[in-house]
């Protein structure tokens, strides 16, 4: 066994056991990968685990002998109960990305089996995964206030503007955070942006696919807007963290880089010339919004090294590439990573 492995075992030599749900999915695959590196043995959930989609997860490394992947539905609590019996932990990665006004009650009973199951079977400590849907969606804030974990996005305003991906995770972190307390559990909420970097399972995700439309030509035109980024790796090394270190509670805002979509395309055409991207800047006559500050100090307080976002953009692009996502130009000039 490993030192790193070693370093999680118990006072009776059993190593810790914890329970990621949502395990296939793009962060899900990551927060496994980087529990493996760290020696836990890890039970995945997923809705068929036989689904050859989850496949990605047993081949990543220390699979073979520390990670299970258990049959469970966040709308079934006796399911989540069983596959939480005998964890120390639980992260709550599992959400479905969509706007489905029903998605609403869906994430806010789901996350309440996921607290309940976890205290019924004496889980001490949960990780949530929220979005920063939930806190910067504010008409009315400030554009120099600074975003931190403070900050909750205003409600009415996403139900109103039919956003209810938003108004779902506003939901399900405040019904995290109150059945914890209710439930006597430790809590800790990671609360990361947009999020970018290569990928583990094989089908495309919302994120990547925002990178992929520019270099193909089928996203025409780019917003007037702005929008907060975070790498992959640092929203998987969050939630460890957030997880090992004992006095962490409470929310922790996991977001690298804030840029207008203008700067998000051009730094594609400087990495990637290759490509010719066609989209064009649709400023209605309106001044370019101005990207807002944002505080990222408490993850940076627990030992979090956030990724260069130039880094985190050419790792995605070439994932892409490799998975066949993303058409090679027929002569593709790699740009040197020592400029990255």
């Amino acid at each position: 066994m490993s030192s790193t492995a070693g370093a999680k075992e118990d006072k009776q030599g059993e190593m810790k056991v914890v329970c990621v749900t949502g395990a296939g999915g793009f962060i899900g695959s990551w927060v496994v990968k980087e529990l493996l590196h760290h020696g836990y043995r890890v039970r995945g959930t997923a809705r068929d685990p036989a689904d050859a989609k989850n496949a990605h997860l047993l081949a990543l490394e220390g699979a073979e002998e520390r990670l299970t992947v258990c049959r469970a539905d966040l709308l079934n609590y006796d399911s989540l109960r069983a596959a939480f019996t005998g964890c120390q932990g639980v992260f709550h990665v599992a959400s479905p990305v969509s706007n489905d006004p029903e998605l609403v009650p869906v994430a806010v009973e789901g996350t309440r089996n996921v607290i309940s199951a976890a205290a019924d079977a004496g889980v001490r400590r949960v990780v949530f995964t929220s979005s920063y849907g939930a806190v910067h969606m504010d008409p009315k804030r400030s554009p120099d206030a600074v975003l931190d974990e403070t900050c909750w996005s205003d409600y009415d305003y996403c139900k109103q503007s039919g956003n209810h991906y938003c108004c779902a995770k506003m939901k399900a972190e405040m019904t995290a955070t109150e059945e914890a307390a209710r439930r006597g559990l430790e809590l800790a909420v990671v609360v990361p942006s947009i999020t970018m970097g290569p990928m583990l399972q094989q089908a495309l995700n919302f994120s990547s696919n925002h990178v992929a439309c520019y270099l193909t030509g089928a996203k025409p035109t780019y917003a007037n807007t702005v929008a907060a980024y975070t790498d992959v790796h640092d929203v998987a090394r969050a939630h460890v963290l957030a997880y090992e270190r004992p006095d962490a509670r409470g929310r922790y805002l996991c977001v690298g880089a804030v840029m207008h979509r203008a700067h998000l395309v051009q730094l594609l055409k400087d990495l990637f010339p290759e490509y010719t991207i066609t989209a064009k800047y649709e400023d209605g006559g309106k001044p370019m919004v101005q990207p807002y500050k944002f505080s990222n100090q408490r993850l940076r307080d627990l030992g979090l090294e956030f990724t260069p976002f130039r880094e985190t953009i050419y790792e995605t692009v070439t994932c892409l590439q490799k998975n066949g996502h993303l058409p090679l130009p027929a002569a593709t000039v790699a740009p040197d990573r020592a400029h990255l």
